[in-house]
């Protein structure tokens, strides 16, 4: 139900239910003062509580309007567990909001020059050993990695990319973080190599590690592949992670795009997956926390 809030506003009292048009304000004893604000960043008002069976992420880069700080307090408030794709510097920001960072990142050389080039292999491995550790040290599980591009290699190919990837697996398995290796769409990103959901499934069963898994991108595979549910019950073993996003575009994941988001997170959740969910759109109302809202609820099956 609606929490009650005290506005006030030229000196009077205002209660309300729910978040008021309000970006900037502070709290005592319930008390909240109005201070101006912008419609793009709107608070709405939360009608029901999550289910409850779904573990809710939002990506970060989506609301980089918002201050990271003011960011948690609005997800924390809508019923998300989770801001993701942080860097080490953001994780106890997130922290002491009591959310948590499903996916770290702040390791690697970016998504072009990743493990599939052996003349980066030396430099990847170093940057992982130093922030593997701090993943476990602040109590996270998930830390992002990428293929980067073919160059080349056929899908028959990969041994180079394994060797390099294999070299981390006994110090992730020390510190119980796991390697999740990105399923992105080559079209965008141009010659990406982990493009398809056999193809990384294949990879996480030659490595043979619990702490190397795939963050499966429902939008990336929808433009490699679709057949989203049934790739969902085939591989769902290999997922630490799963990113929202509608398609064509990155869209809101509602009517305006093509997929169906709640036969997708039913079709998940049946599995037994006990992973986060990550919103990564671009919204597009002017309202972005309405739009966060929204989504979140279409998920919450």
């Amino acid at each position: 139900s609606p929490i009650n809030y005290q506005i006030r506003i030229h000196g009077k009292h205002i209660k309300k239910n729910g978040y008021q048009d309000i970006f900037s304000w502070r709290r005592g004893f319930g008390d909240y003062r109005y201070r101006g604000g912008s419609a793009a960043k709107k608070k709405t008002d939360v009608k029901e509580p999550l289910k409850g069976n779904v573990r809710h992420s939002v990506s970060k880069w989506c609301f980089g309007d918002y201050k990271l700080d003011e960011f948690c307090e609005i997800c924390k408030h809508i019923g998300i567990e989770s801001v993701e794709l942080l860097d080490p510097v953001d994780w106890p920001i997130v922290q002491k909001h009591g959310l948590t960072v499903a996916m770290a990142q702040g390791a690697g050389l970016g998504i072009d020059r990743g493990f599939n080039d052996p003349a980066l292999h030396d430099e990847l491995v170093a940057s992982y050993e130093k922030v593997i550790p701090m993943v476990a040290d602040a109590g996270l599980t998930n830390l992002i990695c990428f293929s980067g591009r073919r160059n080349g290699v056929t899908d028959l190919q990969g041994g180079e990319l394994r060797e390099g990837l294999k070299r981390l697996i006994p110090l992730a398995e020390k510190h119980k973080v796991v390697l999740t290796m990105e399923l992105l769409n080559s079209v965008g990103h141009k010659d990406y190599l982990c493009d398809h959901t056999v193809w990384g499934a294949e990879l996480c069963r030659r490595i043979g590690s619990p702490n190397f898994k795939l963050l499966y991108d429902i939008y990336h595979m929808q433009i490699m592949e679709g057949n989203i549910i049934e790739n969902i019950r085939k591989y769902n073993q290999y997922f630490s992670h799963v990113h929202t996003g509608g398609s064509p575009g990155r869209a809101e994941i509602d009517e305006t795009q093509e997929l169906y988001y709640p036969a997708i997170i039913k079709a998940l959740m049946e599995t037994g997956y006990k992973g986060f969910v990550g919103q990564e759109f671009v919204p597009a109302q002017e309202d972005k926390i309405a739009s966060l809202e929204k989504c979140i609820r279409i998920c919450d099956v």
